[in-house]
């Protein structure tokens, strides 16, 4: 008599897609600079999830059912190392937010593709932005579909508070005050220079410093000068008042 054993295999979902975060370096330093806005612009916020280049998978064993956004934000989800957003685990609430940095590689069927996923999938924004056109597009949900945003140029993202302004090609994001948010080597540039600027300050002050300090000392030998003098008068037997 044989005896059928069942043997039930763990469903694996891969930490990669065997594709790189980005094509070129022009696609790569936009990905950093949006991944970095938004981890700036949030860092504060212990329940806002960023990530860049995460595969997502929405669908509870279906593995092959998966998305790597460029940068995706998941509101009411905690901060912290993921090797990738199992929707399930995550109180099954969906990036609402994405983006895409076009790259030459990218086919119109890529965009066909991750629009309809996003869009089945539950996300509220999409956004698209090709850095060799300078074209910057956006999709928000209406019901069941992600609708296109009409004119992108100095949108505000309901979910992010983010304004996006094309200056040029270039993508610039702005906080709700309107501040440009800057890139790293544009941080990195400013705090050398405010480096700069306090070591020169504290130098004049250092200057003055001493410049007081002399002064302190010059009236310190002028009294005793003339303490010297009143007490020679003092034994020449004549009063320094008179």
């Amino acid at each position: 008599m044989s005896v059928k054993v069942e043997v039930s295999r763990e469903i694996v979902y891969p930490e990669s897609d065997g594709k790189p975060m980005a094509d070129n370096t022009l696609q790569a330093r936009y990905i950093v600079y949006i991944y970095n806005a938004l981890e700036g612009l949030f860092r504060d916020e212990p329940n806002v999830f960023i990530a860049a280049d995460l595969l997502w998978y929405p669908v509870e064993g279906e593995p092959n059912i998966r998305v790597a956004p460029d940068v995706m934000v998941a509101f009411d989800r905690p901060k912290g190392d993921r090797r990738s957003y199992l929707q399930w685990r995550e109180d099954n609430i969906p990036p609402q937010v994405v983006f895409e940095v076009w790259s030459p590689s990218n086919t119109l069927r890529d965009f066909v593709d991750k629009l309809n996923f996003y869009e089945r999938y539950g996300v509220e924004e999409f956004y698209l932005y090709d850095p060799d056109a300078g074209r910057f597009e956006g999709w928000i949900r209406q019901g069941e579909k992600l609708m296109p945003i009409e004119n992108t140029q100095g949108w505000v993202s309901p979910r992010l508070g983010v304004k996006f302004v094309l200056e040029g090609k270039d993508l610039v994001l702005h906080t709700q005050t309107s501040e440009r948010i800057l890139t790293y080597s544009e941080l990195r540039k400013q705090f050398i220079e405010l480096r700069k600027e306090v070591e020169a300050e504290r130098q004049r002050a250092e200057q003055e410093r001493q410049r007081a300090e002399q002064e302190r000392q010059r009236a310190e030998q002028e009294r005793q000068r003339a303490e010297r003098l009143a007490q020679r008068l003092r034994e020449l037997g004549i009063e320094p008042e008179e």
